[in-house]
């Protein structure tokens, strides 16, 4: 796969386009079948079901029956595209609400986190360090932000926080779905992937030259997905605990 990243196309189009329609607000009456809403719509429906390799101006023309050159009129091209359907896919419901305290909040944040990373593969393995802050990504700032203000942190370690779970959320997800695309796209699965490695394994394990890994119990790999998200989660969030306890008990 090519990288791809937010921001590599004309910023300036892909903003106005992003406040111009507030993509994944409710509009009402049905939608026409060539819209801004339908072509980003139709975007983020092949890359969840065949990655973003998959998505070019032509193919999505030929999901909504028309040529290539009508989505021109709507959007100028595959990068602005791409800006538009994160924009899309990362809405925040509109009823949204973290938890009633910031440690609730911001375990609701990484779950929720994980759901969209996963739900659409194609998304943590997107570059967006330099993310375009359209609507729905200010609206879901402003939610996390609002959970963690009047508990003693900065609006520098606020950010840095939200930041953090979310780093480490896109880095499971990408772990996770890699591991379920492997096994698709090989035909083997991960049981029989690591059998395969049990002859060789043993006979390590056995020649005490890795005595610590060798000691570890049988289950020690076998952490699953999610379980590892709750897992990593708790770490992360302990230690903001630490510090927000150190800020607001009286030294």
């Amino acid at each position: 796969m090519a990288h791809e990243h937010s921001g590599g196309g004309d910023i300036s189009r892909s903003l106005a386009l992003m406040w111009e329609f507030d993509l994944g607000r409710k509009t009402r009456g049905p939608k026409p079948k060539l819209s801004l809403d339908a072509i980003v719509d139709a975007a983020v429906a092949v890359a969840d079901a065949e990655g973003l390799d998959a998505v070019s101006m032509r193919r999505i023309g030929q999901e909504l029956g028309v040529g290539a050159m009508s989505l021109y009129r709507y959007v100028p091209g595959k990068e602005e595209l791409l800006d538009l359907m994160l924009e899309r896919v990362n809405a925040p419901a509109e009823d949204e609400q973290l938890g009633d305290d910031w440690r609730t909040a911001m375990d609701t944040l990484g779950q929720e986190l994980w759901k969209l990373y996963t739900t659409h593969p194609w998304l943590p393995l997107v570059d967006q360090t330099r993310p375009l802050l359209g609507p729905n990504a200010l609206r879901g700032m402003d939610i996390a932000v609002a959970a963690l203000e009047d508990i003693g942190l900065t609006g520098k370690e606020q950010v840095a926080v939200i930041s953090a779970i979310e780093s480490f959320v896109v880095s499971a997800a990408r772990n996770y779905n890699s591991a379920a695309l492997a096994e698709q796209i090989t035909g083997v699965t991960h049981e029989e992937f690591w059998a395969a490695q049990e002859p060789v394994l043993s006979k390590a394990m056995q020649s005490g030259a890795f005595p610590h890994v060798a000691a570890l119990d049988m289950d020690a790999f076998e952490m699953g997905g999610e379980e590892f998200l709750l897992f990593g989660l708790t770490c992360l969030l302990d230690g903001v605990a630490v510090l927000v306890e150190g800020r607001t008990t009286p030294g």
